[in-house]
């Protein structure tokens, strides 16, 4: 059950907060290595989280582009307060949605193209990929963006409530369906 692995990964492929703030107050001061180090760090979460929202391969790339810029740009005003993640994943969904609203499309993303930053790993054979693509295409589109940020980036539940301005018992029930859904999914595609 490779996405249980995922989600219940006790050490998250993001830095940690001391160090992407250090980053982020670099990057304030115009180092470009410090941008390069963040981006290092954090580019599968903010990949991941934009895929979940736009559905496009394309559009999530070009988003994930923009992020990096838009932070190193604004990361004089960065204050730190212990959650540059946070910080970083604000501003993919606010350009996601933005770009949602300019396209006004809402097509879904090919389950070959789910290119979950985490599954790139080589132990992952093309089988598990494809089953977990179907399996995850099952969810709404918000229990898709909380099991991926969940399982990407390793936010708690109350830290991804606040970034998708959702109630916590909303996040925390659409995550326990969303699993409840994982799991049945994974479990007929097993016995076929």
């Amino acid at each position: 059950m490779l996405l249980f692995a995922l989600v219940s990964m006790s050490d998250p492929p993001c830095p940690a907060g001391s160090l992407a703030e250090s980053l982020l107050l670099e990057m304030g001061q115009g180092s470009q290595e410090a941008l390069a180090g963040l981006y290092q760090a954090t580019h599968a979460a903010v990949y991941g989280f934009a895929l979940s929202i736009v559905k496009n391969v394309q559009d999530a790339e070009d988003i994930m582009q923009e992020v990096y810029l838009q932070a190193y740009a604004a990361a004089t005003s960065y204050r730190p307060q212990g959650k540059p993640l946070a910080w970083v994943l604000t501003i993919t969904r606010r350009l996601a949605l933005m770009r949602l609203r300019e396209r006004k499309r809402h097509t879904a993303t090919a389950p070959e193209d789910w290119g979950l930053a985490a599954l790139d790993s080589q132990q992952v054979t093309d089988e598990d990929r494809i089953v977990l693509a179907a399996a995850i295409e099952a969810l709404g589109d918000d229990e898709r963006q909380i099991v991926t940020l969940h399982a990407l980036t390793g936010m708690k539940h109350r830290e991804i409530a606040s970034l998708l301005d959702l109630p916590l018992a909303t996040v925390l029930s659409k995550y326990r369906r969303a699993l409840i859904k994982l799991r049945k999914n994974l479990i007929q595609e097993d016995a076929q």
